[in-house]
């Protein structure tokens, strides 16, 4: 194997590990600040080698992972899977975060029911000429 083969960039990396539906979305995070290789912020051309430590920040959750293998084609997630290993430490902290997001109170949605009706209408004079605009 050459040095060139020993080394993948890392939003292809990312894409074929099934971390991003599209190598542009890998390149956007990428970009945007969202992945971090061995604790500096990475360029989409950087490249990654196995052994290295990627972060990669995906809605609420962090993912830590060290790079096992490389992959520059995307294939079945059993063989994304064998890309990387998650750290314990990431894995416990995105299992302790998803039990706080399921046990915390549903935010207040507020459907508009869209036109209002005959009877809302009637209200909202009532209300307007108790007011007296």
């Amino acid at each position: 194997m050459s040095d060139s083969d020993a080394r993948v960039r890392i939003d292809k990396w990312l894409w074929a590990a099934r971390f991003f539906k599209t190598r542009s979305l890998a390149t956007e995070a990428v970009q945007g600040g969202k992945v971090e290789l061995n604790g500096d912020r990475a360029k989409a051309a950087k490249e990654v080698k196995p052994g290295d430590e990627v972060r990669v920040r995906l809605g609420p959750y962090e993912h830590i992972v060290i790079v096992r293998a490389l992959g520059v084609r995307r294939g079945s997630a059993r063989d994304a899977q064998a890309l990387y290993e998650e750290t314990a430490e990431s894995r416990a902290e995105r299992e302790r975060l998803a039990e706080q997001l399921r046990m915390a109170p549903a935010a207040f949605v507020w459907e508009e029911k869209g036109r209002p009706t005959k009877k809302d209408r009637r209200q909202i004079t009532r209300f307007r000429d108790r007011r007296g605009d």
